[in-house]
């Protein structure tokens, strides 16, 4: 699927930037989580091929940061390859926020189609991760609506042909066995386990 030498931008919220290097995390700079993890994992599948992969998530953002960053934390990268997981915060805010400007679904997926069509003829690849929530009772609030932002990038990745990683059957499936305590506090930041539930989601989809 990568090719020797092609560059793979994750962009995301404090998922993806986990206290990666300012202004792009890149090498040993990458931050402690899953981004490293995948780097970490797709080298020892495939030793002969090295990529470089650079960390652009920004804690706190939601996709209308995204919007807004795009050109220089994005375009400006010139990536073979992309990588997009959004939406925690998009739906958090309408929780820990009782006023203020909320991202509705229907923005949601307004704005990150629009990113895709500005940056699908520049690139080789897309891969779209789902937010997640770290909660089992499918009709808890949150859940229901991190699950409906979710649906979005699916529908997303069907529309653009690109790599869909489900990270909340990711977590879902762990959680058959495991409490979410296992994984964090707040069913959001995970641990090194959660980190690498996503990773080893993400390698498995791209391959």
């Amino acid at each position: 699927m990568f090719e020797n030498g092609q560059r793979l931008v994750m962009i995301g919220d404090s998922i993806t930037d986990c206290g990666r290097d300012r202004p792009v995390g890149s090498f040993a700079g990458l931050g402690g989580g899953y981004v490293s993890l995948v780097n970490a994992l797709l080298a020892v599948r495939n030793p002969d091929v090295k990529l470089d992969i650079l960390n652009t998530g920004i804690s706190g953002n939601r996709v209308t940061d995204l919007r807004d960053r795009w050109q220089a934390d994005v375009l400006d990268l010139k990536p073979e390859w992309l990588s997009i997981m959004i939406g925690i915060n998009d739906v958090w805010r309408h929780f820990d926020r009782a006023i203020g400007d909320q991202v509705e679904v229907d923005e949601y997926e307004e704005i990150l189609d629009s990113l895709i069509v500005q940056t699908e003829p520049a690139i080789k690849g897309l891969i779209l991760m789902t937010p997640y929530f770290i909660e089992t009772n499918i009709n808890d609030p949150m859940r229901k609506m991190m699950d409906e932002y979710s649906a979005v990038v699916k529908k997303l990745a069907d529309k653009y042909d690109a790599v869909f990683v489900d990270v909340q059957a990711a977590f879902d499936a762990y959680l058959r066995h495991r409490p979410t305590q296992s994984l964090c506090g707040d069913r959001v930041h995970p641990n090194l386990t959660g980190h690498m539930i996503i990773a080893r989601a993400f390698v498995r989809a791209i391959s």
